[in-house]
């Protein structure tokens, strides 16, 4: 139960967490699918070589299996400023990584099948120069703001030839995504760690997509949150995912701190009282959601 739909294990070991341990919770919790996410063109291999250090430090064989048969991967290009001013030569080599993978019987001794997705790739327009992403509107010239529509696009586009579904990033640019999905017409994957609301939600459902909603949802203000209930009943529940965007984002009451995949409980717990249901429930929910949309 409890799976986790998108979390950055390479980011987490960086920040110092005890992977070992929050692999063996989430275990011991039965998740069925936890999805570590790529952020850059060439961070694939990097990835899988951590996960599969971190897997084969756990000494109860029983478990070590067990993440083995968790742990899924995607790879993809963020948008970040030097991504976008090489986007031809970055998306070619993500091309040649994910098709190299992808034709392999087995990755990183996680077996066959493990690349799962495209991305995480999309628009960000959050400026905030202290921030993670250090986001500068003043140093995003007309050049970046167009080269980095191309470059989403040019992933979508390759999510459609490898027929691989896609993690979306976007953030306070709704419309510059839809857009870009628009002109690909491609309509297969999440809009991840959501941000938007109701009208902007339906626009997406109604093109295929899945909403995947993050600990974030879970410290809204209280002067937003019957948009937030509303939104959260809105959506279908064919179409939601959880997920924690790990390190980023921890849930209540938990916020401030580092965020880990074992803490996505919080999130199921927040959504579930909302749908009026168990997180057991809507655990099963979730994990139908991932065997469809991945081919699980």
């Amino acid at each position: 139960m409890f799976s986790d739909t998108h979390f950055h294990l390479h980011h987490l070991w960086e920040k110092g967490i005890d992977l070992p341990s929050v692999l063996t919770t989430m275990v011991g919790r039965a998740t069925f699918f936890g999805l570590d996410i790529g952020t850059r063109c060439n961070d694939l291999f990097v990835r899988g070589k951590k996960a599969q250090e971190v897997t084969d430090s756990i000494e109860d064989a029983e478990i070590k299996n067990k993440v083995k048969s968790m742990l899924y991967f995607s790879a993809g290009i963020w948008p970040a400023e030097e991504a976008i001013l090489d986007r031809l030569n970055q998306t070619k080599e993500l091309e040649s990584i994910i098709s190299q993978v992808l034709n392999q019987d087995d990755f990183c001794g996680f077996g066959k099948g493990r690349l799962v997705a495209l991305g995480e790739c999309g628009l960000d327009h959050h400026w905030n120069p202290s921030g993670v992403d250090k986001r500068n509107q003043d140093n995003f010239s007309e050049q970046l703001f167009y080269g980095e529509a191309e470059l989403f696009q040019m992933q979508l586009e390759l999510a459609g030839k490898l027929q691989l579904p896609v993690i979306v990033h976007s953030r306070d640019a709704f419309e510059g995504t839809l857009d870009c999905i628009k002109n690909v017409a491609y309509d297969r994957g999440i809009i991840h760690c959501y941000s938007y609301g109701k009208n902007e939600a339906r626009q997406f459902l109604d093109r295929g997509w899945y909403i995947s909603l993050s600990g974030s949802v879970t410290y809204t203000k209280k002067s937003r949150m019957d948009e937030i209930i509303d939104l959260v009943k809105y959506i279908p529940q064919d179409r939601l995912l959880l997920e924690t965007d790990a390190p980023y984002l921890a849930p209540v009451p938990h916020r401030g701190r580092t965020n880990s995949p074992d803490l996505v409980e919080h999130t199921y717990k927040y959504v579930a009282d909302i749908l009026e249901t168990s997180p057991e429930a809507l655990s099963l929910v979730v994990d139908a959601n991932i065997k469809d949309l991945f081919c699980l």
